[in-house]
């Protein structure tokens, strides 16, 4: 999807070629300890293929914010894992995995400032738009990350990754009752969200609330200037 939407930027389809690797290298170690551990727990190679599917074409700004949020969601997910987890060789792997997503949530962070240099105002409303989303979990009953979130209007309800799960379940149960990811862990990754949208747009926000106003007066500035009326100071 990332290369189809943006075959027109050749530096960012370089980038998520290497992202693609490192990511698919973090499911083959999983699936390695499986292997030697828990084989019956191993995914089937039809489990895999129910998870390959179309997305449907999504703004390119949009999808850039979201997978940044999730690559800072995902870095909380496995630290508290690698916390929660005795056994030392799971623990190591949580622990380079963590790592592995805070550097690519940096790497997506240069490239949304390259953005807001190119698109101004648009990329803004953009990432403000789904930075309120993505850091307002406590709202909603499901966990926020791209993996949970649908992506191909003709497959619903069944276009999400986590609903062709052998059990789509089981991304709650890890996070509430494996790994006790509760809100005081919710509360760094919005946190780490809205200190990222600060540098981004030079400028505080202190709770979800305020990234909403500001979401809100970049709608209405975008709105005027469409519209070709003078905007107010």
């Amino acid at each position: 999807m990332f290369l189809r939407d943006n075959r027109d930027d050749s530096d960012f389809s370089a980038f998520m070629s290497v992202w693609f690797f490192e990511e698919q290298k973090h499911s083959l170690v999983l699936m390695e300890y499986l292997r030697r551990f828990r084989p019956d727990l191993v995914p089937t190679e039809d489990e895999l293929h129910a998870i390959r599917f179309e997305f449907d074409p999504a703004p390119p700004l949009e999808t850039l914010m979201l997978h940044f949020c999730g690559e800072v969601r995902l870095n909380h997910w496995y630290r508290r894992a690698a916390e929660w987890h005795t056994e030392p060789v799971i623990k190591a792997i949580y622990e380079t995995l963590a790592k592995d997503e805070a550097r690519h949530g940096g790497a997506y962070l240069r490239y949304m400032k390259r953005a807001l240099n190119r698109f101004g105002d648009e990329a803004r409303a953009a990432f403000a738009k789904v930075g309120v989303l993505m850091a307002s979990a406590r709202r909603t009953a499901q966990a926020l990350h791209p993996t949970n979130l649908h992506v191909n209007v003709e497959l619903f309800p069944r276009d999400t990754i986590q609903s062709r799960l052998p059990d789509p379940k089981w991304l709650e149960q890890w996070l509430d009752r494996q790994i006790q990811f509760d809100a005081s862990w919710e509360g760094k990754v919005v946190e780490r969200i809205l200190h990222n949208m600060g540098l981004l747009m030079e400028r505080s926000f202190t709770s979800v609330q305020e990234l909403n106003r500001y979401r809100k007066e970049l709608a209405a500035s975008l709105a005027a200037s469409a519209a070709g009326k003078p905007q107010a100071a």
